[in-house]
């Protein structure tokens, strides 16, 4: 992994993400207007970003998930060191999760459709609204003519991506992977539908205080936009042109509950398998892992059966947190983010806290960082990430 790229409710840019993390400072904002009346009308949204490294020319025509997307790919690439000019672009893959695509222009041309006809609909719709435009717009931007798609396991997404480059580049297929996640789907029809579902924090009186993972109160999550992307590469590719990895992606595992649409399996079948599939692909044992970025959600089943699960494979008690208590969760695109934010906790020895868990859940039996971050030695790590139709994905990183 030789870049980062990050646009989050805490700000554009990698180090703006980090800084906030580590203080523990919730992002969710207070009552949105575009969600007034709703029984949830609070989320973390992005604040800007400044777009201009996407073009005048271009945004007009690309939904917020795209725009957001292509932010994060330019960073990613810049702290990569690569330019477009100096590769194979044939040997050059793009693999982007997403769970939602182009939701809030669904629901702006379906307005228009209802209240002014048929001709009122914009031709732009499909290209804008579909999810493959994720990968085929960063492609475009940057010229990679390799393998791209978009993949689509819910809240599991991003991580599912990442996984998926790692195999591009295992087969010889791509020297390079741009990869990632995003979702922009803060809108008013998506916010009533997990509300109505119960997924959500009805903390609206105190939104920064809403999203508590592992914690005795907990009762939802914070709708969240964000996008992160990562460039990997071949080792030798990486070595030829003098780049230092950041991390290595030492291994994945994936694993499906096969058991509900939204519910998690009651003793985590499916994460479990995750859990262990990505420690055997690593060749790590379970002792060696010092620390667990988990999916950490908030809501009562969730942190619940993950918790059992990370308790039960890792029995020496690594830290474990959940930095959705300060940037929401961002659906397709948190395995990224929390994929990139568990890179920056091997970099750093540090591990940021569990904003907001102030009486940590008695029956959970986790080692939980919360109030301030922790340093320490991290050399590997694990990332969780869980998605409704009970897709579990884990990744698994360790120093260079």
């Amino acid at each position: 992994m030789t870049g980062l790229g990050m646009v989050t409710a805490a700000g554009a840019g990698v180090n703006a993400t980090w800084r906030r993390v580590c203080e523990g400072s919730s992002t969710a904002a207070d009552a949105d207007p575009a969600l007034a009346g709703m029984p949830v009308d609070f989320c973390a949204s992005v604040p800007g970003p400044d777009l201009g490294v996407v073009g005048r020319r271009t945004v007009y025509r690309l939904d917020r998930f795209v725009q957001l997307v292509l932010v994060a790919a330019h960073e990613a690439l810049a702290d990569a060191a690569l330019v477009a000019a100096d590769w194979d672009g044939t040997r050059v893959g793009v693999v982007i999760g997403c769970g939602m695509g182009g939701v809030a222009t669904w629901e702006k041309q379906h307005a228009r459709l209802l209240g002014r006809g048929s001709e009122a609909v914009s031709p732009l719709l499909v290209p804008m609204m579909t999810p493959n435009m994720a990968a085929g717009e960063v492609a475009l931007a940057c010229g990679a003519q390799g393998p791209s798609f978009v993949v689509s396991t819910a809240c599991a997404s991003g991580a599912t991506a990442i996984a998926s480059a790692r195999g591009l580049l295992a087969s010889g297929e791509c020297d390079i992977v741009i990869a990632g996640g995003t979702e922009a789907a803060n809108t008013a029809l998506t916010v009533a539908g997990f509300a109505n579902l119960g997924a959500l924090s009805r903390r609206c009186a105190d939104p920064r205080a809403a999203s508590r993972p592992f914690d005795t109160d907990r009762d939802g999550f914070v709708m969240a936009e964000a996008a992160a992307v990562l460039v990997l590469e071949r080792a030798e590719h990486a070595l030829a042109r003098g780049r230092r990895p950041r991390a290595l992606l030492a291994g994945c595992g994936a694993a499906t509950d096969a058991y509900h649409p939204t519910a998690p399996h009651p003793q985590g079948r499916g994460a479990r398998e995750a859990m262990r599939a990505a420690l055997r692909d690593a060749g790590l044992a379970p002792g060696d892992v010092d620390h667990v970025n988990a999916h950490g959600t908030s809501t009562v089943l969730n942190d619940a059966v993950e918790a059992r699960v990370i308790s039960g494979v890792l029995t020496h008690g690594p830290l474990v947190t959940s930095t959705k208590g300060v940037l929401g969760h961002s659906l397709g695109a948190t395995g990224a983010v929390e994929a990139a934010l568990t890179v920056l906790a091997i970099e750093q020895s540090t591990v940021a806290p569990t904003a907001n868990c102030e009486n940590p859940d008695p029956v959970l039996d986790l080692n939980l960082v919360t109030k301030i971050p922790t340093r320490q030695r991290v050399r590997a790590a694990l990332s969780n990430s869980f998605g409704f139709g009970g897709h579990n994905v884990v990744l698994a990183f360790r120093t260079p």
